[in-house]
């Protein structure tokens, strides 16, 4: 059996790993959790009672987290010429389009999400074993497939995500880091369940949301009262 770090041992003493929280209590409980060097990102798994090998189940959303991911999000445009300056004015990270083709078709990945427009997506499409399994692969129901892409551009740097269940049924989600206090924690928590409430399959049987976790770098996951939300 592994040692317990002294953090972990710590984190284990503060909760209680069969209760139930309120999604209030857990947000204010993971602030506790973090003694790391480095400000560790915080994230909620939410198991849902869907069977993602059915398409209508294949549970998929965007959702804007009204305090940001913490994260400074890399975004690369790949943009005709005539978009280049509209990209980079909403503070695109990276803007251009054969040279980023090429660097991407060579193996070259460094980046968190890639906005392009519909007339580019044929020069894409051929890179999708790179960029699908990386979640890369820009999409027209994420809002990164547009012909608006400043405004594209700016909802990813001000804290839009997409998300999408997995094979298991559950959806992973980084909702901020350990930094913010326990409120954006919160409020971001429950901007993402409440959308995926929202968007729930009319297929789906039983009890949608069957657990809920909410854990940071290296912590124990959190217990949380799918019925206190």
């Amino acid at each position: 059996m592994a040692k317990l770090t002294k953090n972990r041992k710590s984190s284990l003493e503060k909760y209680d790993k069969d209760k139930l929280y309120s999604l209030k209590e857990a947000s204010d409980l993971i602030k506790s959790f973090s003694k790391l060097k480095f400000d560790s990102s915080i994230d909620i798994a939410v198991n849902l009672s869907v069977d993602p090998k059915k398409a209508d189940q294949n549970v998929r959303g965007v959702v804007s987290l009204p305090n940001g991911t913490g994260k400074d999000v890399k975004v690369l445009a790949i943009v005709t010429p005539d978009k280049e300056e509209e990209a980079k004015k909403a503070g695109a990270d990276m803007v251009g389009l054969d040279d980023y083709i090429k660097k991407i078709k060579d193996g070259w990945t460094d980046v968190d999400v890639i906005i392009t427009m519909p007339s580019v997506m044929g020069k894409l499409g051929p890179l999708g074993k790179v960029l699908g399994p990386r979640g890369l692969m820009p999409n027209p129901k994420t809002g990164t497939v547009t012909m608006n892409v400043g405004k594209a551009v700016e909802e990813v740097k001000a804290g839009k995500i997409d998300f999408k269940v997995d094979k298991n049924g559950i959806v992973h989600v980084s909702i901020g880091k350990a930094s913010f206090d326990s409120d954006k924690i919160y409020q971001n928590a429950k901007e993402v369940i409440d959308h995926i409430v929202k968007i729930k399959p009319s297929s789906s049987k039983g009890n949608y949301l069957k657990s809920i976790s909410m854990s940071s770098t290296m912590s124990p996951g959190i217990k949380v009262d799918t019925n206190i939300i």
